[in-house]
């Protein structure tokens, strides 16, 4: 686009993905705001590391020219994958070691390149949507919880599974896939608690049985995330007696329900920290989509919010963005960007959604870890991670 046709675009989400496409935005020689609920970049936890993928997130990467950024702080020694049945037998372990295309990097250090790399202000931290309205130009308003009202051209949709933004362009809603994740952790794994780094090893370890999972994974500073997984009812594990407030007791009901398993799998619950988090999985309908609309668009979770079964999320968000970001500055329109850019990315949010949910009906089933393995053997050797 010209100088004269320069767009006033407004990025809804600092997450990976709407900061990945303002740092593509800005390499093209555009600007655009970010607007992000949240107080400041460390007002909570970004959550745990990822596995940027080769031809994905890594591409995204190289559009938003922070290849030398990134790769200071990955951890391509952090690339392995185990896979153990209740009683400790590893069925996999694949260890791909610096030659594999999936390094891992802390959704925090991640975030902070991309900001790092963004002009000063481009990130308006505090602005809580509260509407979108349609003008009779075409354009949008945006009213945030703060006071703050702004016009744009164009409006992006990066907010997350539960998007201000998606409304405007679809009634679809995120649903419970029947999976529930209760999170924990572990600090300074190395120096005292060897036994469950050794389990971990250089990645991630997952141990299934039918209808229930203990995952980990290594993140950065010597941390260790602990994921438990059950098949169940929305809010069962309430339900059945755990309470996330009370540490002892949840880590005592979470003990009983592995009372089973090996011991150096109950390790990963004996010695986890005080600090768990009931995380419910959400999907969007698989191949959800919407009609054309002028001067909208969405990207990421709040386009295609899929099951983290297979570690696509992030990669797809962010690839979005590169993609979005790149359309933009090339086609002679805003309509014509954002039509290029939506034709692309519902047939690979389809296949992505349907892998995804697949792949999480096959980890947490009654026939786990069996099918779990056959599933790894075909789709996850050689190219992807096992998360």
């Amino acid at each position: 686009m010209t100088k004269k046709q320069t767009p006033r675009i407004a990025i809804i989400g600092a997450g990976p993905g709407g900061l990945t496409l303002a740092r593509v935005l800005q390499v093209r020689g555009l600007s655009a705001m970010v607007f992000e609920q949240e107080a400041s970049p460390t007002e909570r936890s970004q959550g745990g590391t990822l596995d940027l993928h080769q031809d994905t997130g890594q591409k995204a990467i190289r559009m938003a020219g922070l290849t030398d950024e990134f790769r200071a702080v990955a951890r391509y020694e952090d690339q392995r994958s185990r896979l153990l049945d209740k009683n400790g037998t590893i069925l996999l372990d694949e260890d791909p070691g610096s030659a594999g295309d999936h390094p891992e990097v802390d959704r925090t250090e991640l975030r902070a390149i991309l900001l790092d790399s963004l002009a000063s202000g481009a990130v308006h931290w505090g602005c809580n949507l509260r509407s979108l309205r349609p003008m009779s130009d075409g354009c949008h308003e945006l009213i945030f919880e703060n006071g703050l009202r702004e016009t744009f051209d164009l409006v992006v949709g990066a907010d997350g599974a539960w998007s201000r933004v998606r409304p405007l362009l679809s009634q679809a809603v995120p649903l419970y896939t029947g999976v529930t994740f209760i999170e924990t952790g572990l600090d300074q794994v190395d120096e005292e608690h060897p036994a469950v780094a050794q389990l971990v090893g250089h990645g991630s370890m997952s141990a299934l049985a039918p209808n229930k999972g203990l995952s980990a994974q290594r993140n950065g500073h010597g941390h260790i995330r602990i994921y438990v997984a059950f098949r169940c009812p929305f809010k069962w594990e309430t339900e059945a007696g755990f309470n996330e407030e009370q540490p002892e007791a949840a880590r005592a009901w979470l003990l009983k329900q592995f009372a089973d398993w090996h011991p150096s799998l109950q390790a990963l619950l004996q010695e986890c920290n005080d600090h768990f988090v009931v995380r419910p999985l959400y999907m969007l309908p698989v191949g959800h989509r919407w009609d054309f609309h002028s001067g909208v668009t969405l990207l990421g979770d709040a386009a295609h919010l899929m099951s983290p079964a297979t570690g696509q999320g992030v990669n797809l968000a962010m690839l979005d963005a590169a993609e979005l970001g790149w359309a933009i500055s090339e086609r002679q329109s805003l309509d014509e960007a954002i039509h290029t850019y939506e034709q692309l990315m519902f047939p690979r949010a389809l296949a992505a959604n349907r892998f995804a949910d697949e792949s999480l009906n096959v980890f947490i089933s009654s026939d786990a870890p069996y099918g779990a393995l056959t599933h790894v053997r075909q789709h996850f050797i050689s190219g992807q991670a096992l998360d």
